[in-house]
């Protein structure tokens, strides 16, 4: 089983609601709020922020797929679509990143459990692999800066591509500066020199 979830739930249809109210709590979740449309499901989430959203396609106004992508760019959150169609172009639109599982209704105990547990594995999955993404992204920028450093080591000081690495690195060392804020020093000073 998985940990105790705050759920955010939302059908056009009270049963559908009472359902999830009952059946959540089973599961050892809480329902957080239980909306009645789209909007009012974005609105629910601002405020309680869940740590899962389960929402109907088809309601009036903003439907479930809008309301979860929404939702998605506000604060990243697993969702999970139902519908009680199963309609090609509905799963084609509900196929975006944000969207980790889908039911057709009737929704059973036995379907909504093992749902539940993979959305949430895989939405920590993502979240890992972004971090990842940024961290490598934040590498290769630092990489950059200290590379510009180390030219202008070689420049002023006149030395070879090692032999500025190396005092880069004793520099860093003896002040106990992380190399990218040492190169970031000597990039502001090289520059405040006009160099």
């Amino acid at each position: 089983m998985t940990r105790p979830l705050r759920i955010a739930v939302a059908d056009d249809e009270q049963d559908m609601r009472d359902y999830y109210r009952t059946i959540l709590p089973v599961l050892g979740h809480e329902v957080v709020a239980a909306c009645a449309d789209g909007e009012e499901l974005v609105e629910r989430c601002r405020a309680v922020q869940p740590d899962l959203v389960i929402a109907d396609i088809k309601m009036p106004g903003t439907d479930g797929i809008e309301a979860s992508s929404r939702i998605e760019r506000e604060r990243p959150v697993p969702i999970i679509l139902v519908s009680a169609f199963h309609d090609a172009e509905l799963i084609e639109r509900a196929e975006t990143d944000h969207v980790l599982a889908y039911l057709v209704k009737p929704i059973k105990q036995a379907d909504l459990e093992p749902a539940i547990a993979i959305a949430l594995r895989r939405f920590e999955q993502f979240q890992a692999l972004r971090k990842e993404a940024a961290d490598l992204r934040q590498a290769l920028e630092d990489r950059k800066l200290i590379e510009r450093a180390k030219g202008v080591l070689m420049k002023r000081s006149n030395l070879d591509e090692g032999s500025a690495f190396r005092r880069l690195q004793k520099l860093a060392s003896e002040k106990n500066l992380k190399l990218i804020e040492l190169s970031k020093m000597i990039l502001t000073a090289e520059e405040a020199l006009g160099g």
